[in-house]
């Protein structure tokens, strides 16, 4: 557990930077516009849509690594929040914010 919470902590900077370039405001100058054909507009329509899902994504994480850095405080880290069993080192290592152990992960989704 010797640095951990370095190692959340840099993992939330590195987050948050690369949503705050998602978030960052378009270059482009005209609207989106949606028609029979493939153009600017839809190109940048889609590309929107991917910087959301991104950006959701990276919201879970942050909740993630929230979760981990409570459990670190609270002496829990390391234990399923589901079924209450040791999160195998392995994943810990892996995905250092994981909360649940792999079988809850999975059931989970």
């Amino acid at each position: 557990m010797e640095g951990l919470p370095e190692l959340l902590k840099a993992k939330r900077r590195e987050v948050v930077e690369e949503m705050a370039g998602l978030t960052a405001p378009p270059d482009d100058a005209g609207g989106i516009s949606f028609g029979k054909r493939v153009g600017d507009g839809t190109s940048i329509a889609v590309e929107r849509i991917t910087q959301v899902a991104a950006h959701d994504r990276f919201q879970a994480l942050l909740s993630e690594i929230d979760r981990a850095e409570q459990k670190l405080a609270d002496g829990s880290y390391g234990s399923c929040d589901n079924c209450g069993e040791q999160i195998p080192a392995g994943r810990l290592e892996a995905r250092p914010w994981s909360s649940h152990c792999v079988s809850c992960a999975v059931t989970a989704r």
